[in-house]
């Protein structure tokens, strides 16, 4: 009977229908820019695809680990500043001030998580949403990263892919944030079937019985932060290359991880929904 429930498997297929949909979806995604040729839909949905790879940045803190962060934009706003700094100051490629900031956010999330993923319910929300608002006011008073008054990215029109920066066409921008979304949605789906992500959902549920199987609470709870500040960080150096100016007040703010904070209980079509909540969202703040 053991090895009968072993063969089972853990995560069912999906029907023919959902496979055949998802396809017509990727399909059409691929094709959008040469379907919708206007500068304006393809900015749209460029903001939507980057609205969804934060809300998959928030499922792994939250949906996952079942911590409700309202300071994800801390890394929103050092992925942006992390390429622009070195970019505009030593003329390092965005590429290799993607990866700083990812590591800088990361180990940004060690420091904030470990004295504040101790605490439950709102009480954390409450922690990273003052963190977040004292790092914002740092950033405006930063003269070195330009205070208030931001920094501008210095224009390059030679090497585009080198620079990030596409003055002719936005379908550049689009593929590269469909990729993004694309790779953090893979790597959530991913996590969640692995047994780092079977740890987080059994802490989510029910922590105390996790910890008395021996799973490492907070250890676990600092890691899913994280994985959550290296994707953020990763929206906040596109989102720097696409607008080339760097506002502190707009980078570090609570509205610039809004459409990612939402609650959810874990299931299989959660991403798609949550996608499908950025992609509601992105038109309506266009149009306001």
């Amino acid at each position: 009977m053991l090895e009968k429930a072993r063969a089972e498997p853990l995560w069912p297929r999906p029907p023919l229908w959902v496979s055949a949909l998802g396809a017509a979806a990727l399909a059409l995604l691929i094709a959008y820019p040469f379907i919708f040729t206007t500068s304006f839909s393809q900015h749209l949905m460029i903001l939507i695809l980057l609205y969804a790879l934060m809300a998959q940045s928030w499922n792994v803190v939250a949906g996952l680990s079942g911590q409700i962060s309202l300071g994800q934009a801390i890394f929103f706003g050092i992925g942006a500043y992390s390429s622009t700094v070195l970019f505009a100051k030593y003329g390092v490629t965005p590429w290799v001030g993607l990866m700083v900031g990812m590591l800088l956010s990361a180990l940004a999330a060690v420091a904030i998580g470990v004295p504040t993923l101790r605490l439950r319910g709102h009480y954390f929300a409450i922690a990273t949403l003052l963190i977040g608002s004292s790092v914002q006011i740092v950033f405006q008073r930063w003269d070195w990263v330009g205070a208030a008054s931001g920094l501008y990215v210095p224009i390059e029109r030679a090497s585009p892919w080198f620079y990030l920066q596409f003055h002719t066409s936005k379908v550049p921008y689009y593929y590269l944030a469909l990729g993004a979304a694309a790779g953090g949605y893979l790597a959530v789906w991913k996590l969640r079937r692995s047994r780092l992500g079977f740890r987080l959902q059994a802490l989510r549920d029910e922590p105390d019985g996790a910890a008395s199987l021996g799973i490492a609470i907070a250890r676990h709870k600092v890691l899913a932060f994280m994985i959550s500040a290296a994707m953020m960080s990763v929206a906040g150096t596109f989102y720097a290359q696409y607008v080339l100016v760097l506002d502190p007040e707009r980078l570090f703010s609570a509205g610039a991880a809004r459409y990612g904070a939402q609650r959810w209980e874990q299931r299989s079509w959660c991403p798609c929904r949550n996608t499908v909540g950025s992609g509601l969202a992105a038109p309506v703040a266009q149009s306001i």
